[in-house]
Parts: structure tokens; sequence; C-alpha cells
């Protein structure tokens, strides 16, 4: 296409309606650069991370719904209180939909903050300034002048060359037009310090909205013998708070439950106990694993973690002994039995342990428990008698009159419970999956060493520029440096610097 033709076009496409165009796509154009202005705005991103603060300071004064004791929480609050928190999600924040925006904007925020700020830095790493003049160095924090007796310029060079080396700075000479330039640095890495507090945030932010989108929670009570293959989590609505089940990919059976008490005689309560044990079995497509959970000991399984989060106080006994009187002969004879266990007597007589209440008593004519204290304990039994002949008897730990019903022979024994180790009726094991634990905690680590590194180091620089003087005697070395932070210990790493050149020791008792 020839220069006229081309000419011709350009003109042809220049109506009043194009002009438009290009104004407001140039409009267009200014507001999303004023847009990814504002959002790669360093005050942008630290208001932001002031209101994630914010936010998760409510987390942490209100009681999340995903917390053991919620239900009780709710019950207490008043119905406006209630209203309110519930409209703005405040009992499950970190599940919200403004809080998971906010991670959003903020981690976009420190991308394109760290995109557009990094070429500078990396300028100080991969362009260094090796060359400066004296004007330049007059005008930096630290700046001297000194003279220096030597037979050339490259000797008087190599001796600042040795100082710098000496007070720790990496030194490069560089000769040009007759002068020669003496740079040294230390730290030139903590330019990069404010990006890795990047990653080490979004690496943390990662993991929170790993943990908010993917993890799983709920609570699983498991009585010994029971199996399950769900837990259950708190569903909240405006006007009540409801549990829903939650599926696994395994099957948890309680084998047994055990509570280690400071004084086998006093409660299962929380200030009588030393720890808590429940002995699962889970069993899905590979196999089948026993495990043990109890306190500060979690179970890993899966991706997925079991607490000790509870228990259900009502008392009951894990494993129970009686003594047997035969009607016939008077003899006794004692037996343990484990919780839903049995036992088989010389005669062939079987005797299962069914039940516990700990303070039993007849209510509405149905063996119950009054409290959950042990007041009036006593185990429910299944006898079988060698003819087959199957009774339900009760065994007390207090003595009974010879003539109550309740402590007449059965089966032809008269049974007296004598002793019981009491555990929960049920402990409820808290259940996590947790796919953002890992970059959590790492970038949490990563966090404070890169805040370490960043704050309690730094980048400090120092020029040379060596040059003959005027009158032919010896060379005059000018100084100038500055440091990113830590001004005063740089100070004193200067005054250093031109000691060891001037050849003078430095005072004893000097700041170092």
């Amino acid at each position: 296409m020839s220069t006229i033709e081309e000419t011709k076009n350009e003109t042809a496409i220049q109506p009043p309606v194009n002009t438009a165009s290009k104004k407001e796509g140039g409009s267009l154009s200014q507001a999303v650069s004023k847009f990814l202005a504002l959002l790669s705005s360093v005050r942008f991103g630290v208001i932001l991370l002031i209101l994630l603060v914010a936010l998760s300071m409510i987390g942490m004064l209100i009681m999340q719904q995903n917390v053991d004791g919620f239900d009780k929480y709710y019950a207490e609050l008043q119905p406006s209180q209630k209203l309110l928190y519930g409209t703005l999600g405040f009992f499950d924040i970190y599940h919200a939909w403004y809080f998971n925006l906010l991670l959003l904007v903020l981690s976009l925020n420190i991308v394109l903050a760290s995109i557009d700020r990094f070429p500078t830095a990396w300028r100080f790493i991969k362009h260094k300034k090796l060359e400066a003049g004296r004007k330049f160095l007059e005008s930096q924090q630290q700046h001297a002048a000194i003279q220096v007796e030597a037979e050339s310029v490259s000797q008087a060079a190599e001796r600042v060359r040795r100082a710098f080396r000496a007070v720790g700075l990496r030194p490069t000479v560089t000769e040009k037009n007759g002068r020669v330039f003496v740079f040294g640095e230390r730290g030139a890495w903590n330019r990069l310090g404010a990006y890795a507090v990047h990653v080490a945030l979004l690496t943390i932010f990662t993991g929170g909205f790993l943990t908010a989108q993917l993890g799983r929670e709920g609570q699983m009570p498991l009585t010994p013998g029971s199996s399950t293959n769900q837990m259950t989590n708190l569903q909240f609505n405006l006007d009540e708070v409801t549990r829903v089940p939650v599926g696994l990919p395994f099957t948890v059976t309680c084998t047994d439950i055990q509570q280690k008490l400071i004084n086998k005689d006093g409660s299962i309560m929380a200030n009588n106990t030393i720890d808590w044990l429940t002995r699962i079995r889970i069993t899905d497509e590979t196999g089948t694993r026993e495990g043990l959970v109890h306190l500060n000991e979690p179970l890993d399984y899966r991706g997925y973690r079991f607490f000790q989060a509870s228990f259900i106080s009502q008392g009951h006994a894990r494993n129970i002994k009686l003594r047997l009187t035969s009607e016939a002969d008077g003899s006794t004879q004692e037996v343990s039995i484990q919780r839903n266990g049995s036992a088989q007597l010389n005669d062939g007589t079987r005797i299962d342990y069914l039940d516990f209440f700990p303070d039993f008593r007849i209510i509405n004519g149905k063996p119950s428990t009054e409290s959950d204290d042990y007041n009036n304990p006593a185990a429910v039994l299944k006898i079988t008698t060698p003819a087959g002949q199957q009774l339900q008897a009760f065994a007390f730990a207090a003595e009974l009159p010879s003539g109550a019903p309740v402590g007449a022979p059965v089966g032809g024994y008269k049974l007296r419970l004598v002793d019981f180790e009491k555990v929960p009726y049920a402990h409820i094991l808290s259940v996590q999956k947790d796919p953002g634990k890992i970059p959590f905690y790492t970038g949490g680590a990563l966090l404070i060493l890169t805040l370490g590194a960043v704050f309690f180091f730094s980048h400090q620089r120092v020029w040379s520029l060596a040059e003959e003087r005027a009158d032919g005697r010896g060379f005059d070395v000018i100084l100038g440096g500055n440091t990113n932070r830590n001004k005063l210990g740089f100070e004193d790493r200067f005054k250093r610097l031109v000691n060891e050149i001037k050849g003078q020791p430095e005072v004893e008792g000097e700041q170092s």
C-alpha cells in the first residue's frame, strides 16, 4: 500500500463518532488505570489488612457456631443480638462471603503491589551502581573525605578495598578516566525482604481459604460398641440452631472409653480428671486400623484429625465387679464384666452387663436415673440360666433389705455390685479436616523469619572515589554511603571504615 493510500485511509476514519469512541476508550483506559493504581496501593492494602484484623477480632469475641458450647451461648443471647449477628454472619464469620472477598482483594493487592515495585528493588540486586561522583557522595547520609599517601591511585584504591572488606562490606573496584571507584555493600537481599513477607502472607491466606472452603468439622459422640460413618455439624438459622449430619469416607467404631481420675471415689468432672481416653476402630476400603484418642494426643487419619472435645456427664461404669451368693448353698463368688460384656459361671449361667444407672430410681414404672451423680449406683443385668431362661436383674452397690423385691435372688443367685470403674456415658470427639493447615503454618513460620530478617538487618552501601590531589601530594578518597534502615548501626560501621582507611586503631570503649 502506498503512502498516499495510507494517508487517505487515515483521513477517512476520522469522523466525529470515532473521535467520541476514542474519548470513551481513553476514559475507560484511565478508569482502569486508576482502579489498578488503587488496587496496588500500599495504603489501600493497609486499610484492607486493618479491616481483616477487625473482622478476625469479631470472630474471637463472638463465639462461632462450630465451637463446642455454642448452643448454650446462642440461647443466652437477646433476640435482637441473634437477629443482628445472624444477619451479618458474625456466628460464622470466617466463612462469610465478605470475609473471603476481603481476603481475595487483599491478596490481589499484595500481588499487584509486588509486581509494581519489584523491578525497582531488583535493580539494587542486579544493576548495582558502581560509580559515584563527588557531589553524589557528599549528599549521602554518611560522607567523609580522607587524604591518603600512596604511590598510585590504584594503590590508594587497594587500601580502600581492604578497609571495606575489614568492616564487612563486599568491595567491587572500577576504574574509569583515571579515577578509581570502590563500591561495597552488605545485606542487598534485604531489599527483597518485603516480597518474602508478601509471599508469607499469601501462603497464610491460601491456607485460610483452603480451610474455609474445603475444610470439614463436626462432633461425634461415641459409646462403647457404637459405630458411625458421619459426624454432626451445626447449621445456623436466624431462629434456631440445628445439627446436621456430615458424611465421612470411613466408619468409626468405639471399642472402649476410659477416664483417669485423680480421686477414684470423686466425681467424673474435669476438675477430678487427668485424662480421657477413647479407643476406636476405623474401617474403610483399605482395611481396619485401631486408634487411641486422648487428651493432647489427637489421632490423624486420611486428613481427618480426632480430638477429645467433651463428654456426656451422666455417670456410667466401664466395668463392674459382682458378688454372687448361691441361693442353694450360700457359697459366694466374684466376677468382673466389661461394659457390654458378659461372664460365664461354672454351672453354665451367663451374665450380660446391659446398662448402668448412677442414681437408680423407678420413674413411670421404668428403671432410670434421678441424677448424673453416683448416689445410688446399680447395674442392669441379663441372667441366662443353664436351661435357657432369660431374666432381668439389678445389682446394687447399697445393701438392700432382705425383703426388697429388687434385691431378691435371680436365676439362683443373689447379686451385689461390689465395685465399678467410673466413666462418662459417652465421649464426644471433635473431628476436623483442615487442608489448609500445612500452608497456614508454613506461611506463619515464614512470616516470623522474614519479618525478623527485614527489621533486624539492612542494606548498607558505601561508595568511594580515589583521585590524585591537585598539588600532586597523595590522593583524596571521598566516601559516601546510605542504608535503608538501622541508621545508627550504619553510622558506626562508616566510622570504623574511615578509621581503617586512615590506619587508626579503634578507640577503646568506642561504640562498635
